[in-house]
């Protein structure tokens, strides 16, 4: 992919822009990199001006050492000088976990900016406070374990969580792929984007869901419990909100099924814009 670097906001960012048709800004998951959509984004450029980004602290995008650049406050504004310096007015945003939850928080503070959004395996965050206080230690806790055991040791330990147990099922190569992606990381990059960025700092846009009339497609794997239930309630707060499950499947839908991902985005996704 041919990469370019924009700096906004004190961050210097990787892009990539392919193709020519309704803007779709794609965004990966915490550990990810734009690398995640790779396998799509020749095709989908076909139809959409695509533009993928590494998210703050992850790839290319630099790391820097000071959390204020970590929020998602800062990180959602930095996306739309992104947008600017590319003289895009208006995106739709597909977003996988953190990447969704980036999205989402893109759309309810930035709705001028912000169409039509795929949110994979995402949440609006934690609504009660005690919950985000427990979770923020958490996230915490874990951002200083990256830093005090390294990389390497995270990777593997982030592996043999329950919520990617299904991967363990993936082809060897794309299992590698997956790991090598991880293992591209920086450790001071992760725990800041954990402390910056994590859930339990989030704040929760649960009650923001239903101000928001254009689409939400939610998607869930059916093998991850957490998430589709978490999907069932956003798309009842959604008042065009939509959810679909896929079987045999869990938390990374798009690694998994990626022809049923591919039909999802590449066509129904792209009716919904230019039909109407």
């Amino acid at each position: 992919m041919m990469i370019n670097l924009i700096e906004t906001l004190g961050v210097n960012r990787s892009v990539h822009v392919a193709g020519d048709g309704p803007p779709l800004l794609m965004l990966h998951g915490f550990t990810g990199t734009m690398a995640t959509w790779e396998p799509f984004i020749q095709k989908w450029s076909k139809r959409y001006k695509i533009i993928a980004v590494d998210i703050v602290g992850h790839g290319q995008t630099t790391a820097p050492n000071h959390i204020s650049y970590y929020t998602m406050e800062h990180e959602a504004s930095a996306l739309i000088e992104c947008l600017d310096v590319l003289a895009i007015e208006k995106v739709n945003i597909l977003g996988y976990s953190m990447g969704g939850r980036l999205a989402l928080y893109m759309k309810v503070h930035h709705p001028e900016r912000v169409g039509n959004l795929i949110l994979e395996s995402s949440s609006p965050g934690l609504i009660e406070s005690s919950e985000r206080k427990e979770r923020k230690n958490r996230d915490d806790a874990l951002a200083d374990r990256i830093m005090t055991k390294g990389l390497e040791a995270f990777v593997d330990d982030w592996e043999q969580l329950p919520l990617f147990a299904t991967q363990k099922n993936l082809p060897l190569d794309k299992r590698q792929a997956i790991r090598t992606e991880r293992m591209g990381q920086t450790a001071e990059g992760l725990a800041n984007s954990l402390r910056g960025m994590g859930t339990g700092i989030q704040p929760s846009l649960w009650n923001d869901l239903s101000s928001i009339s254009d689409k939400v497609y939610f998607i869930a794997g059916h093998l991850d419990q957490k998430f589709l239930d978490i999907g069932k309630r956003m798309v009842n707060r959604a008042p065009d909100g939509k959810l679909n499950v896929i079987t045999q499947t869990g938390h990374a839908v798009h690694v998994e099924q990626p022809e049923i991902f591919d039909k999802i985005v590449y066509d129904d996704f792209y009716h919904l814009l230019t039909d109407g």
